[in-house]
């Protein structure tokens, strides 16, 4: 059995002094989290549903967004949401999700409907959503801490000028 060769094939590139069983390595370069430019961003919650604006926001959070994002690394921007009372519940879901905590005593059992929670504490359902989005480790709570979440459009983060960040339809 006879093998026929390309003049391709045939033509091997030498570099003196490095033998032909030693390819040409390439590595994947893992950043270190002081090497990185942390970037502000700022996101308007109006009108935008809680899920959709959840997931991005902790995609950005996590530094998914970035060519050179490692998963073991704190390589997240920092984000700023704003009205976060104007933030949307989609279908039924104001009357028929629930938030649900015990103090750990007997009867100590509660359920607040989001509608209520969402005039009480509207920061809290978006920090609750994106929590829930975020790895459970202590680089999951590194990373919740780059967020800043506030009722109204005022927020004390002017002087890191912050990009505006579109939330996709």
């Amino acid at each position: 059995m006879t093998y026929e060769t390309s003049p391709a094939r045939t033509a091997v590139t030498r570099t003196p002094g490095i033998p032909l069983s030693v390819p040409n390595t390439m590595y994947t370069p893992s950043v270190n989290a002081q090497e990185l430019a942390r970037r502000w961003y700022i996101v308007d919650a109006s009108g935008v549903p809680l899920g959709r604006l959840a997931s991005q926001v902790a995609f950005v959070l996590r530094g998914k967004h970035r060519p050179e994002y490692t998963p073991h690394v704190d390589s997240g921007d920092f984000v700023i949401v704003i009205n976060a009372a104007r933030v949307k519940l989609t279908g039924t879901k104001p009357e028929t999700k629930f938030y649900y905590r015990h103090s750990g005593f007997p009867g100590g059992f509660r359920a607040e409907p989001y509608r209520q929670l969402l005039v009480r504490r509207p920061s809290f359902v978006i920090e609750k959503a994106v929590k829930g989005m975020l790895p459970k480790n202590r680089l999951g709570r590194k990373l919740f801490r780059k967020l800043k979440v506030y009722r109204e459009a005022l927020h004390p983060h002017g002087s890191q000028k912050p990009e505006p960040l579109k939330i996709g339809a």
